[in-house]
């Protein structure tokens, strides 16, 4: 009898794997998130340090790119939150595992509807990242004026 309970466990450990595993993945892609909000948190600072004393086209640009920034701040904000949500929902995907195991529970359709929900909220998370680097490709084209050849 024990030797079917342990070897009952041990499956439910194999099952378990590939939400844990997806765990990682979530981990690695809400630390390249958290930089990339201290990234342009540290941005928003050096020009809001910069915007009072700036005058004319400069003064444009400062509060165009504040904006900008303020809007990825957003989108990231928005791709942490579904990213986390879909780690806390992968935890529950493998605690609903063992619980359903040891307990006898038949929650089968609970458990993949968690897991969906894990995986939508993913890639939610994903495209939200994506939203966010093609906005930031808007704030680090240089300026044609920079650009021209110096003609002294």
């Amino acid at each position: 009898m024990e030797v079917n309970a342990v070897s009952t466990i041990a499956q439910t450990i194999q099952l378990s794997l590939a939400p844990v595993f997806m765990l990682t993945g979530i981990g690695a892609l809400i630390n390249v998130l958290a930089g990339r909000l201290s990234r342009v948190i540290d941005r928003a600072r050096a020009l809001e340090a910069l915007h009072p004393r700036s005058t004319g086209p400069e003064h444009d640009r400062h509060v165009w790119e504040l904006r900008l920034l303020d809007r990825r701040i957003s989108i990231i904000n928005a791709a942490l939150l579904m990213a986390v949500s879909s780690a806390v929902m992968t935890c529950l995907v493998v605690a609903m595992l063992f619980i359903a195991e040891l307990a006898a529970l038949h929650i089968g359709p609970t458990v993949a509807v968690a897991f969906i929900l894990a995986m939508t909220l993913l890639i939610a998370a994903l495209i939200s990242f994506i939203v966010e680097v093609r906005t930031s490709i808007h704030a680090i084209h240089v300026r044609a004026e920079l650009l021209e050849q110096d003609r002294r």
